[in-house]
């Protein structure tokens, strides 16, 4: 299994922080063609590691909010004549 590098531990917070600068520069302009694509290409893969980021985090807040729902739901009341489980 591969060592996870340090690029794969940082957090949210920094890659967006990172992704704020990259846009400013190109925002910025004066840069030659080769470093604003190579500023974009960089944008675009912080932006992409943002996103599953966020979509993880969105998918653990949705399994939360169901387990949380399935634990406080009221027991469905038993239909007459039907006999308990």
């Amino acid at each position: 299994m591969p060592v996870p590098s340090d690029k794969d531990q940082q957090t949210f917070e920094e890659l967006y922080q990172r992704l704020e600068e990259t846009v400013a520069k190109l925002e910025a302009g004066g840069l030659s063609l080769d470093d604003t694509l190579a500023l974009y290409e960089e944008g675009m893969n912080l932006a992409r590691r943002c996103q599953e980021i966020l979509d993880g985090a969105e998918l653990k807040v949705t399994r939360l909010k169901e387990a949380f729902a399935a634990y406080a739901a009221p027991p469905e009341p038993e239909e007459p004549g039907e006999e308990p489980c």
